[in-house]
């Protein structure tokens, strides 16, 4: 960006401007609004679709919609997606071939034209989780294509977080409420006596742009002391923490913990927490071929390290139990994914823990590892990857 944009206030018909300026764009703005009893994403062609007036009570295991009386649009948290199933959707085709009547095989690159996104109402914790995809799936030796053709079409408005929930945590993992560089345009909404406005602050030369063409007034002092009020209030009100410890080392050294046969007891081994989670990865491929095997086509799918094939072997897998299969997906999101890729694998978002159907909160099962090897600490030690 060549200079930095002064921020300005937009109030809801600004906002109906937004989208409508995006739509003319010819950009697929996508948001939240209320459908099937929660809070989701999903195409937007206009602002009244966003869910004002509609909050969340959230616990282990447990999402209900609430009705508010503000009116606010954002005032809700994470539901039960996330932006990873439109920059990293749950199922892709790759290529197909096809064997012409002489038995000669064409290859055809599946290479689609990917939608220009907007993606409006982002909130911080999923902000840092794109931030972490982009760096799993374009960062390395071995880039995901079709990811970074839909991310570099990508325009993200954050929404800074006013109301956390009580499972969001983001605080602890280094995050939210407040946006983090990254966005084109972050609202922080506020609803007062002054009545019902979004601070708008921008983050690149394609997000002024856009500010540009809409209507707006530049920020009075009120306005943007008020938004910083809301969001540090925010920040205080954190539903559940990650105890202040140095997690990759408390990981590393509880491979053979007592806790996880008290969490594999308890845990289904369904996947539910990879599938929400915004930015666990894990794809695998899979061939199908029609019937008259003239046709096949390989596909990648969303996979899950509690999938018991996930790790198959000759022989068969490697991660056998529902212990050392959990221990696997929180092991590595919270201190191997840093040898990886230099940052946690976790955002806080919470939403493993409102969605799991077994209520288990992850923020309570490593609260339970640090307590263990604190009263035991020569017994927390490194264990075997098959036990």
């Amino acid at each position: 960006m060549t200079a930095p944009a002064a921020p300005a206030v937009l109030d809801r018909d600004g906002l109906n401007a937004l989208v409508a300026a995006l739509v003319v764009q010819g950009r697929t703005v996508v948001g939240p609004t209320v459908r099937d009893g929660a809070i989701v994403l999903a195409e937007l062609t206009s602002a009244d679709a966003l869910p004002y007036g509609w909050g969340v009570e959230l616990d282990a295991g447990r999402y209900r919609l609430v009705r508010r009386e503000d009116g606010a649009a954002f005032a809700h948290s994470a539901g039960p997606h996330s932006w990873k199933s439109f920059l990293h959707p749950a199922r892709e085709r790759l290529w197909s071939a096809d064997r012409t009547p002489d038995g000669a095989v064409s290859f055809t690159p599946h290479e689609p034209e990917v939608p220009s996104y907007a993606f409006l109402g982002v909130r911080p914790c999923d902000l840092q989780a794109i931030a972490i995809q982009d760096r799993v799936l374009t960062g390395g030796r071995y880039a995901d294509d079709g990811y970074g053709r839909r991310r570099r079409k990508a325009l993200l408005i954050a929404a800074e977080c006013t109301e956390p929930g009580a499972t969001c945590f983001c605080v602890s993992t280094g995050g939210g409420p407040a946006a983090d560089p990254g966005y084109d345009l972050a609202l922080t909404e506020i609803v007062d006596g002054s009545g019902h406005r979004f601070l708008v602050r921008v983050g690149s030369d394609e997000g002024a742009e856009l500010l540009d063409g809409i209507p707006h007034r530049t920020a009075d002092q009120v306005t943007q002391d008020t938004a910083d009020a809301v969001v540090d209030a925010a920040r205080d009100r954190m539903g559940r923490s990650l105890p202040p410890v140095d997690l990759r080392t408390l990981m590393g050294a509880s491979l053979d913990a007592e806790r996880w046969d008290d969490v594999a007891a308890r845990c289904l081994t369904c996947g539910n927490c990879t599938m929400v989670c915004p930015t666990c990865f894990c794809t695998t491929t899979e061939e199908v071929t029609d019937l008259t095997g003239d046709h096949t086509e390989r596909r990648q799918r969303w996979d899950s390290c509690f999938d018991l094939d996930f790790s198959y072997l000759h022989g068969g897998p490697v991660r056998s139990s529902a212990r050392s299969r959990y221990r696997q997906w929180l092991t590595h999101k919270l201190s191997t994914w840093h040898d990886q890729f230099g940052t946690t694998g976790c955002v806080g978002c919470g939403r493993c823990i409102a969605w799991c159907p077994a209520g288990i909160d992850i923020t309570e099962e490593v609260a339970a590892l640090d307590a263990e090897r604190a009263e035991d600490p020569e017994h927390a030690h490194a264990g075997t990857e098959t036990d």
